[in-house]
């Protein structure tokens, strides 16, 4: 308990072992009564030093690592990491390789997303809702089982290209997706849209302006839901995406609200531009042919000895990138994901720096909850979309 102008204020802790934190934050909540006058986000209680230990690793070995950071959107982080080496080395990837990449990192955000559709809606009382995103989840899930034979880890982006070539069945795989979610969404929408305590939960609840949103550095839904038109897909185009026709759902009043109907709004856009890749998809290689930078394909590898040799070397020398920096972004599902890379010309890099948007959109809780109530904190953080091994790297 604490005296301040003449009122009583006490500090609670929210976390760090909290189901409504997702994940090992701690806030620091002084209140008065039930309302929120100061709240401090803690972080650091699941630091991994996942950039640190990138920089004492071949570079092809660090791509395991950075599915563990947003471990909701694996083939997110596998996809900037392996683009901004391919930057460094002056790689074009083949047009095969392009299109499988788009298809998979929208159906990651459509995954992200159904996650977080579902877990919000269960902070607020909503519990089927879980239940559904996670039976939708699950078709994308087998998918990343088919083209790498994991569910979440999926590490199947490469320098170069891809793991694997396609699986056979995954045109049909994507073509179901396309036909089942849509009218799933509907459903979810037909659940929340209307409902009497959903909406009481989340309109006018962590109200963040357009100018507090861009000076506090947010990106991504959070800063879309306050009206801000920024999408690295758009601005800074990657990966052919000036190709693809999508729109970018904007919020007018910056809420909760408003966040979660633009991620609904998002998963039927990622559909739309999963459509369009699919069929524009060319026949081609799945990597590029780099030898001493990029793995042979593996039949070669058991038949030719040259491509044994540099299977060989790759793997126990890595390659080495002349030296320079780049940086790279992409639009993850939580918003503007960057990788920073140092190349001092060896095998390793030299710094590696990640622009987290979990880690940046968490600095405006503050600004969010204070003067609200503590129920509210709760609807806020979901509505925040962290996940505390991007936060934490």
């Amino acid at each position: 308990m604490t005296e301040a102008a003449g009122k009583k204020t006490m500090t609670l802790n929210m976390g760090p072992q909290h189901p409504a934190t997702h994940g090992v934050l701690r806030v620091e909540l002084e209140l008065d009564g039930e309302t929120v006058v100061k709240a401090t986000p803690h972080v650091g209680y699941l630091h991994t030093g996942i950039e640190k230990t990138a920089e004492s690793k071949l570079y092809y070995k660090v791509i395991p690592m950075t599915d563990r950071m947003d471990y909701l959107a694996p083939m997110s982080n596998n996809l900037g990491f392996c683009l901004a080496v391919e930057k460094l080395l002056g790689l074009e990837m083949p047009e095969r390789v392009v299109y499988a990449r788009v298809i998979l990192t929208e159906l990651t955000r459509i995954a992200s997303h159904l996650v977080w559709v579902g877990t919000h809606a269960l902070d607020l009382g909503a519990m089927s809702m879980l239940l559904y995103a996670f039976r939708e989840r699950e078709m994308i899930l087998d998918i990343y089982e088919a083209c790498s034979g994991q569910r979440m880890m999926s590490t199947y982006f490469r320098i170069g290209g891809l793991a694997y070539d396609l699986p056979d069945d995954f045109e049909k795989r994507v073509k179901n997706i396309l036909k089942v979610i849509p009218e799933r969404l509907k459903d979810y929408e037909r659940l929340l849209n209307d409902n009497k305590i959903f909406r009481s939960r989340t309109i006018g609840v962590g109200v963040i302006s357009a100018e507090d949103a861009i000076n506090c550095s947010l990106s991504g839904p959070c800063l879309r839901g306050s009206g801000v038109n920024y999408d690295v897909r758009k601005a800074n185009p990657y990966c052919g995406y000036d190709k693809f026709d999508f729109e970018v759902p904007l919020g007018k009043n910056g809420d909760v609200y408003d966040r979660y109907l633009i991620r609904m709004e998002e998963m039927r856009q990622s559909l739309r531009i999963v459509k369009q890749a699919l069929e524009g998809m060319p026949p081609g290689p799945y990597r590029v042919h780099a030898p001493g930078i990029v793995l042979p394909p593996k039949e070669d590898v058991l038949s030719k000895m040259e491509s044994l040799i540099f299977h060989f070397k790759i793997i126990t020398e890595g390659f080495k990138p002349p030296r320079g920096a780049v940086y790279q972004a992409i639009e993850s599902p939580k918003g503007e994901l960057g990788y920073y890379i140092s190349s001092d010309g060896t095998n390793k890099p030299h710094r590696m720096r990640v622009r987290p948007p979990s880690f940046i959109n968490l600095s405006a809780l503050p600004e969010m909850v204070e003067g609200r109530l503590m129920a509210d904190v709760i609807a806020v953080i979901g509505s925040i979309d962290i996940v505390l091994g991007e936060v934490d790297r």
